[in-house]
């Protein structure tokens, strides 16, 4: 394994066997006084116009969520990262994110919003022809036409690829005439423009449309009735003989699929921005409410038992959010570098998302599940008003459930992450036979009990360092074992994608603080550290647990055994007086009554 950053631009995946230098990552306190305006432009949107009508939203009021996304376009929300050429703003893809957790608060209205500026626009900003991007980019970027997204069938989930709309060349030759069905269709009640997934004839692959609302053949059904997000309008949308004009091809014939998976890799970062952005917004919320809730004569925020639920909470969406802007920087900085090398600067935004898709993928996951466990946890903070629905628990606990399932189920988006890895491995592209051969002879070795003084965080850095060489013990041993029957045993990706998801955001959460420190010195940042501290030994009982469980699932005897004490090794760390630095970490929470970090 690497010891010393090779260069800047890591690629994705490449976290496992390399390090990075902290001074290399952006972190969230270093945005510049641009992209401050920008959020607060935003915030101050949702929180003026958007969560006042959030009760009429979710009754989907006639013209409401349409009028929204109206005054977001005149402010400029929807255009941020679209090309000024095109009537945008052009701004960097970290900016993009922060828009992104910006609108997450505001419930059904970011779920609309982020399926318009995301699924519902960029398809035809990155594949589509000039005389596409002419026609609709400008009218999606304002607000003036909004923009939804047709993949999902009855029949075809996860599997996208197996859908069975069709679309076939009329007899003329001018029109693609398409027949089939979508479902769960986000904005379809209002949207102008959907960019349609079907099959041309018979052929293997979907390829991609460019269909119009008033075009001959469309068709919607009534909204869905939701557990939550009850304000987003979700359709579905029927097809019958729809007349597409042949110039709506979207990119070329059969490209469909990628087309899809490629957009899907930047809805699941952005899911992750959206999910941060409500987590920091029911976590202020729930230290509100237990400042002010008193029993037996004191705020519960006095409590043990709440000042360990709030605590959890900041420090689970602190290493979410250092993960995700981690990552953002990263697929930037791919972008760029493509630029300086020739690549046409979409098909570079497209390439910079696509290297970090493994990443795209871990963030996604890592960010819905804290954002639920936020979620959950406040419920329990209100207590009985918690249960109630006029309380704001009511709706963000219905509102997170879907996190986990759309852009990709979080059971697919772990499977994801692994083959991934393991593709780029098999490919060249990602180097992990020497590493693991490297920490299998290690394990032969005499362990270093060196106990010289540390430099600061050295500490943690080892940690990290030995999660990487668990994830590549076990991953070593399940591929060598299972050899191509691996992909077959569900459990064991699983709960190698746990390992591999806890080893990134635990790198991610130490690099923040690292770079944080050198900012503001380690005096000013130490609920910081506490909360880098619990973070990583919580995150070495998660990884040996997913270890053990993976291992035990396919070895035995002398091999499990001498793999196992691996493991051990790898996953252990000192002991760390947890329950003090959660209270400090809460005390400045309820001092401040709102999340502060």
């Amino acid at each position: 394994m690497s010891t010393a950053t090779e260069n800047k631009h890591l690629k994705g995946g490449e976290f496992l066997i390399k390090t990075t230098d902290a001074a290399d990552v952006f972190i969230p306190e270093n945005w510049d006084e641009e992209q401050l305006m920008i959020a607060q432009t935003c915030q101050e949107f949702v929180e003026q116009k958007v969560v006042p009508a959030i009760d009429r939203i979710d009754k989907q009021e006639e013209g409401l969520m349409v009028s929204l996304i109206d005054q977001a376009g005149e402010l400029g929300i929807l255009s941020v990262s679209i090309p000024e050429e095109y009537g945008g703003f052009g701004k960097d893809f970290p900016t993009a994110m922060l828009i992104s957790e910006k609108t997450g608060p505001g419930a059904s209205f970011s779920v609309a919003v982020m399926a318009h500026t995301g699924i519902g626009t960029l398809p035809i900003l990155y594949y589509g022809n000039e005389e596409q991007k002419n026609k609709y980019i400008p009218k999606l970027g304002s607000g003036e036409w909004k923009g939804a997204y047709c993949l999902t069938e009855p029949g075809a989930g996860s599997d996208a690829n197996s859908g069975k709309t069709r679309a076939t060349l009329s007899a003329d030759g001018k029109h693609y005439l398409i027949n089939g069905q979508k479902m769960w269709i986000t904005n379809a009640g209002f949207a102008d423009i959907f960019t349609v997934f079907a099959k041309i004839d018979n052929d293997e692959n979907l390829s991609a449309f460019i269909v119009e609302k008033g075009f001959e053949g469309l068709s919607l059904n009534p909204e869905e009735h939701k557990m939550g997000i009850k304000g987003s309008s979700t359709r579905q949308v029927f097809f019958n003989d729809c007349q597409v004009p042949v110039e709506n091809l979207l990119s070329e014939r059969g490209n469909g699929f990628k087309i899809a998976v490629n957009i899907l890799n930047l809805g699941r970062i952005k899911l992750g921005g959206a999910a941060l952005g409500a987590s920091k917004s029911v976590i202020t919320n729930a230290i509100r409410y237990a400042n002010e809730r008193e029993q037996f004569g004191r705020p519960i925020a006095k409590y043990g038992a709440i000042r360990y639920k709030l605590a959890e909470q900041a420090i689970r969406t602190y290493a979410t959010e250092a993960a995700m802007y981690r990552a953002s920087q990263n697929i930037e900085d791919a972008i760029s570098n493509l630029i300086e090398n020739g690549m046409e600067a979409s098909k570079a935004k497209l390439k910079g998302t696509e290297l970090f898709a493994i990443e795209a993928a871990i963030i996604k996951v890592h960010a819905s599940e804290a954002l639920d466990y936020v979620v959950d946890e406040g419920v329990q903070i209100y207590g009985g008003m918690g249960y109630s629905a006029e309380a704001p628990m009511d709706r963000a606990y219905r509102d997170s459930r879907i996190n986990r399932i759309f852009e990709g189920t979080n059971e697919i988006n772990r499977m994801l992450t692994v083959d991934m890895i393991l593709k780029r491995a098999m490919k060249g592209e990602l180097d992990l036979m020497g590493p693991a051969e490297s920490v299998a002879k290690e394990l032969m070795s005499i362990p270093d009990f060196n106990t010289e003084e540390e430099t600061l965080f050295e500490k943690e850095k080892k940690y990290v360092a030995n999660f990487k060489k668990a994830v590549l013990l076990i991953a070593g041993a399940a591929v060598q074992k299972l050899m191509t029957s691996l992909a077959k045993e569900q459990e064991v990706l699983m709960y190698l994608a746990d390992m591999v998801i806890e080893t990134y955001v635990s790198e991610s959460v130490q690099l923040r603080v690292e770079k944080l420190a050198g900012q503001r010195g380690e005096a000013a940042i130490q609920d910081q550290i506490d909360m880098m501290q619990v973070y990583i030994r919580d995150s070495a009982d998660k990884i040996f647990k997913a270890g053990k469980e993976a291992l035990n699932s396919f070895a035995e005897g002398d091999e499990r055994r001498m793999i196992m004490t691996g493991l051990k090794r790898y996953t252990k760390t000192e002991d760390l007086n947890a329950t003090a630095a959660r209270r400090r970490v809460a005390a400045k929470l309820i001092d401040n009554n709102k999340y502060c970090f």
